[in-house]
This record gives C-alpha cells, sequence and structure tokens, in this order.
C-alpha cells in the first residue's frame, strides 16, 4: 500500500497548490487583470494549451506553481497589469491563494468530523485518586476554558498547550455551571498515576474529554477549533524555531512530509483508516500554507502583502510611486534563498529515509 499513499500525498500536494494559484487567478479574473500564464509544477513545460489570452501549463519540478500576471513585478503601461488595477484589488487577488487553501483544510475538516461518532469537549470527566488539581478545587464537570489565556475549545487543545507553561505557576480559567472561574497561581505538574494496566504513567490525574453529538452544527464549529489548532501549531513552531527550541534538524521538506503521510496511512488498521489519516494531514499542510505563505516575508504572498501596504500608504503620502522593479529583486533574491532552503531540506529528507 505504500504506492498507493505516496500517489495519494502527491495527488494532496497538487490539488493544494492548484487551488492556492486558482484563488489568484480566479480574483484576477474577476478584477479585470491579465493572466499571462496559470502553471502547476516549475521548471520546463511538460505540456499546456492556449484559451484566450492564458497559457494553462503543466510543468516537470513538482514544487510549487504560479499564477503569471502582466506586470506583477514591473510597469509595462498595459492598463490591465497588476500594478496597475487598484490597490485594494492587488490586495484581494495576493491573499486570494491563502484563502482558498484555509478553505480547503476547513472544508476537509468537516468531511473529517462528519465520519466520527462525536467531538471530544474539554470537560473533567473523571480524577485520579489524589490528583492534585482536585485538591486545588476543580470538579467533575468543569470546562478548562483557557491556560495562562490560551483558549482550549476541544481536547486536543489541552494536549496542544502541555509543555508550554510553567507547571508551578499556571492561570486557569474554567467554565463551571455557565460561569467563568479564574484559579490564579496554580500548580498543574505532572505526577505517576495507575495507568490500569499493572504500571504508572506520567500524567496531571485527570480525564478530559465529554462527546459533543455529531450534527451539521457541531461538525462546523469543531471543524474550524481544528482549523484554529492548526494555525497555532504554526506560530509555536515558529517560534520555537526563533527561540532555539527547534532546529533544521525539526524541519522537514516536500519529502518529509509525503514520507510522514505514508506512514500515517501504514500505520492505520485499515485502508480507509489510512485514507481518513493521510486527509487529516492534508488538511493540516491546506492550513500550515495559508498561515505560512501569509507571513511577511518576501516572495511570499505575505511579503508582497507588506509591500503594498507600504507603496500604497508611501503614495498617498508623498504623491510618488514606487518603482515596482525594486520591489520585484526583492522577491526575486529572497526566492532564491528560499529554493535553497527547499534544496536542503530535501537532502536533509531523503539521506533520513535512505538511513532509517
Amino acid at each position: 500500500m505504500t504506492i498507493f499513499y505516496i500517489l495519494l500525498a502527491i495527488l494532496i500536494f497538487g490539488f493544494l497548490i492548484f487551488i492556492h494559484e486558482f484563488g489568484h487567478f480566479l480574483t484576477a479574473k474577476l478584477c479585470g487583470v491579465r493572466v499571462n500564464e496559470f502553471a502547476i509544477n516549475m521548471g520546463p513545460r511538460l505540456f499546456g494549451w492556449k484559451r484566450g489570452e492564458t497559457q494553462y501549463s503543466f510543468r516537470l519540478i513538482p514544487i510549487g506553481g504560479y499564477c503569471a500576471m502582466e506586470g506583477e513585478d514591473e510597469q509595462t503601461g498595459d492598463p490591465r497589469a497588476f500594478t496597475a488595477a487598484r490597490w485594494w484589488k492587488r490586495l484581494i487577488i495576493l491573499c486570494a491563494g491563502s484563502f482558498m487553501n484555509l478553505l480547503t483544510g476547513f472544508l476537509l475538516m468537516c468531511v473529517l468530523f462528519a465520519t466520527v461518532f462525536a467531538m471530544q469537549t474539554t470537560e473533567i470527566t473523571a480524577f485520579d485518586p489524589g490528583s492534585a488539581l482536585s485538591e486545588q478545587g476543580l470538579q467533575l464537570g468543569d470546562q478548562i476554558w483557557s491556560i495562562n489565556g490560551r483558549r482550549t475549545y476541544m481536547r486536543d487543545d489541552f494536549d496542544l498547550l502541555d509543555g508550554r507553561f510553567d507547571p508551578t505557576d499556571v492561570e486557569l480559567v474554567v467554565l463551571r455551571n455557565g460561569e467563568k472561574l479564574r484559579f490564579e497561581h496554580f500548580r498543574m505538574e505532572k505526577r505517576q498515576f495507575d495507568n490500569g494496566q499493572g504500571g504508572t504513567s506520567l500524567r496531571y490525574g485527570i480525564s478530559l474529554g465529554s462527546f459533543a453529538q455529531r450534527n451539521f452544527g457541531n461538525v462546523v464549529r469543531f471543524a474550524g477549533y481544528q482549523c484554529m489548532d492548526f494555525a497555532r501549531m504554526v506560530w509555536y513552531g515558529l517560534s520555537d524555531l526563533f527561540s532555539g527550541r527547534a532546529g533544521l534538524q525539526d524541519m522537514g521538506g516536500v519529502v518529509g512530509v509525503v514520507d510522514v503521510m505514508v506512514q500515517s496511512g501504514e500505520a492505520a488498521r485499515t485502508v480507509w483508516d489510512g485514507v481518513l489519516n493521510v486527509l487529516y494531514l492534508g488538511a493540516f499542510i491546506a492550513v500550515n500554507l495559508a498561515v505560512m505563505n501569509m507571513l511577511p516575508i518576501p516572495a511570499l504572498d505575505g511579503g508582497r502583502v507588506l509591500f503594498l501596504l507600504i507603496n500604497t500608504v508611501f503614495t498617498a503620502v508623498t504623491g510618488k510611486k514606487v518603482d515596482p522593479k525594486y520591489e520585484g529583486y526583492v522577491h526575486a533574491g529572497a526566492m532564491i534563498l528560499l529554493f535553497g532552503l527547499m534544496a536542503v531540506l530535501l537532502v536533509k529528507d531523503v539521506l533520513m529515509i535512505v538511513r532509517r
């Protein structure tokens, strides 16, 4: 089944690239901007066709794609060029790709939650004997609302925040009988508790997760919660990189992500469960792409949005326009660095798989 999951992972990646570029393409067309080429993948063109003013291409190297608009990085004199469009139209076009990825991730999670019996909440359903959390005032039926100001919407949020707070001094907010109760300087230290299998495990001494019934409203609500968690995971990952808690060895490229998706599929009990696991990771990647691509970094859509806003304010204040070719130089340089990072991650991922 390895080949099946590899093909499924590649199909998901290709679709996410397509839907991202289609967002740019569709909004560009709606805003009257000329699109010269709509391409899936990069490098030499394998095949394609031209319809109207736009060339549609499928290229060799499966590392991206693009929607090439007229005058994207320079003034061409064409009244339908990207640089000639109103600033708010350009903003919509630049944000549309990430929006489509975010929407895709949300819809995938709706499909996945529609296949489960119920969704787990943050309600406390049991205490282990001798639990320090019970001794500090928590009660059965309490719903953990936030930890150090960070909201917990469902059971997985508790695991997401685990290890990201000082266990000896926590600000905990719970919902009890419709009212919020705040516990300051709360201690949430893990201890050894009986695991029910003749041994012990390191836990907080509580059980979470009453079940919200599966219905349309809860499916949509929990899909939104899960997408917010995916976004938080991206931010936590970035903060770990900048803080030194994570390094290059913890990063992965396309090959590494495909490998994780394949392992997730093969670890499932049935093929159907494996497909669901891969789709779950696909939803995570979709939200990841949406968030990462809107970071204010040159060569990414977020960097282009930043330059757009700066140039718009500059023009409004001075009455002068900045030549877009200078912005193009910055994006081109950043793109070279980005491709370099992708190459390093590719080599690292391949070596990791070969040595395994």
